[in-house]
């Protein structure tokens, strides 16, 4: 499998993050966002709207993360992200959606570009934005980790909710956010930042990261 991504784009991050723990091996194939890589006409030719990630077996090119991830639970079942319960596993993904819906694509970089370039926001304006959307987003998922999480997000063991939570917990602090309000989401990071799959799957790890 070749993963085509960026070191520090959060839909790649949560991708590695489950490859890592599905025990998967994979090569990168990396893709500069800042010198828009990810608009060369061979890319385009894999994935046309242009993004990152896009994960690449054989023939096969699955593209956009929340459907890469499924992918990879249904091809590749054990270890699961996902519970057994049907009513878990919806909540399960309401609480991933919540990260992948309503909190990351309001702060990744064609939107931050465009407050910058469009708009004229300085960094302090920008760190506003990304503060005013991470933040309802993260207390409610505080809540619903007290009531799901058993060390993790849902239940005992790192699941589909963890590969999201752990990149937007990286991206908050890009922003210069103060995290002290959500302890829970804390707790479950320091357990993962432990864990061999997230420390593999870290933006700084990466071959492509900035030195």
């Amino acid at each position: 499998m070749i993963l085509h991504g960026y070191w520090r784009s959060g839909a790649s991050y949560r991708v590695r993050i489950a490859l890592g723990l599905k025990g998967l091996t994979y090569e990168t194939a990396a893709h500069d966002l800042r010198q828009g890589e990810q608009k060369a006409p061979d890319y385009l030719a894999l994935n046309p709207q242009g993004m990152v990630p896009a994960l690449q077996d054989g023939d096969l090119i699955v593209t956009q993360s929340p459907a890469i991830l499924e992918w990879l639970e249904e091809t590749h079942p054990e270890p699961a992200l996902l519970p057994k319960e049907a009513t878990d596993r919806a909540h399960v993904r309401a609480m991933a959606a919540l990260i992948g819906c309503d909190i990351h694509p309001l702060n990744n970089l064609r939107v931050l570009k465009s407050l910058r370039g469009d708009f004229g926001a300085d960094q302090a304006t920008v760190d506003a934005w990304a503060a005013r959307w991470i933040t309802p987003g993260f207390t409610a998922l505080e809540t619903l980790v007290a009531r799901h999480g058993e060390g993790w997000c849902f239940g005992d063991a790192p699941g589909l909710v963890d590969c999201y939570l752990i990149p937007q917990l990286y991206s908050a602090r890009r922003f210069n956010m103060d995290l002290a309000a959500w302890p829970r989401l804390l707790a479950v990071e320091t357990r993962a930042l432990a864990h061999p799959a997230f420390q593999a799957a870290d933006p700084d790890r990466q071959p492509d990261a900035d030195a």
